[in-house]
């Protein structure tokens, strides 16, 4: 009779033919994987690794008149990027950045919260709403820019009615900046109240029925209720709109193309103006001014995963 532990003994070889067929398996299953893999990993290596070690090379070589990359020059792009001229650029993305992320978000968010109070017509204001978000940035600046006409703008036509005098909204050093913030507001608005009407619709009724229940009606109800489980939609708009704030360029070039006295340069149009405008072909300074803004995004991205993510509540 068998005894068990001969039972469980293994025939001469079985392990090592084991562990061979283990590591075909293995090599297999992983060349599959990067089988797959590859058409990703190439269009990702194509399109952003090599832009972006080409630009460090770049910001670390003078050019000629052409933009071709001439001599090493090492961190003096860098340097040069020193002055009161960039902290003015710098100054502007920062203000441009928070004046459209902060009213932008908010807005949507005021926006949906009062659309959930139980009234006619709310899918039709809803739809209203979400409207902007059809806009292209090249459509919308051109119908503000008619708005913004000193001599036949919409507003302009509003104040006249009440005999106040009329405003250079684009060419005013106090208004420019902020006519292209009100722009940009607006041109987001309708992204930011389709994203959380997505997430407020997949709140399960049962806990807003049950909050009203409890007594929570009104401004308790959307602050306390609402608003922390809109969380995880509220966070992917700050970021995203951070994102797309430090990278706004399209709505500036139509209206005032970075002016008067480069009240709305930012840093993305700072770089456009170094890299192409009027012939320039300084590319090695473009591409300095492009790093720094890579790790502007870099931060605050970090920063906000850092500190906002952690008060988001994952349902």
């Amino acid at each position: 009779m068998t005894s068990s532990v001969d039972a469980g003994r293994s025939a001469p070889g079985e392990g090592p033919q084991r562990a061979a067929g283990n590591r075909r398996k293995w090599t297999g299953e992983h060349t599959l994987a990067w089988a797959f893999l590859a058409p990703s990993v190439l269009v990702f290596a194509v399109f952003l690794i090599y832009p972006l070690l080409y630009t460090v090379y770049l910001s670390m070589h003078g050019n000629d008149i052409v933009g071709n990359p001439s001599t090493f020059v090492g961190l003096d792009q860098f340097a040069e990027m020193m002055t009161p001229e960039f902290a003015k650029i710098f100054a502007n993305t920062l203000l441009f950045t928070v004046g459209t992320v902060a009213p932008g978000v908010a807005g949507a968010l005021l926006i949906v919260l009062l659309l959930e109070a139980r009234i006619r017509g709310r899918r039709v204001f809803r739809t209203g709403f979400a409207l902007p978000f059809a806009f292209s940035v090249a459509s919308a600046s051109v119908v503000f820019s008619v708005f913004y006409n000193p001599a036949s703008g919409v507003l302009n036509g509003i104040l006249y009615r009440f005999d106040l005098p009329p405003v250079e909204w684009l060419t005013s050093q106090d208004l420019a900046m902020w006519s292209i913030i009100l722009t940009t507001v607006w041109m987001n608005l309708g992204y930011g109240v389709l994203v959380l009407s997505a997430g407020l619709g997949a709140i399960q009724p049962d806990i807003i029925e049950a909050a009203r229940i409890d007594g929570a009606t009104g401004h308790r109800l959307s602050w306390h209720i609402l608003v922390p489980l809109l969380g995880p939609q509220l966070f992917f708009l700050i970021v995203l709109s951070t994102i797309n704030a430090l990278q706004g360029f399209g709505q500036i070039h139509i209206l005032t193309k970075g002016g008067p006295a480069d009240e709305t340069t930012t840093l993305v149009y700072s770089i456009y103006q170094e890299a192409f405008a009027t012939g320039s072909a300084n590319f090695g300074g473009a591409s300095a001014q492009a790093l720094v803004l890579f790790l502007i995004v870099l931060v605050c991205t970090a920063v906000q995963f850092g500190v906002i993510e952690r008060k988001v509540h994952y349902s």
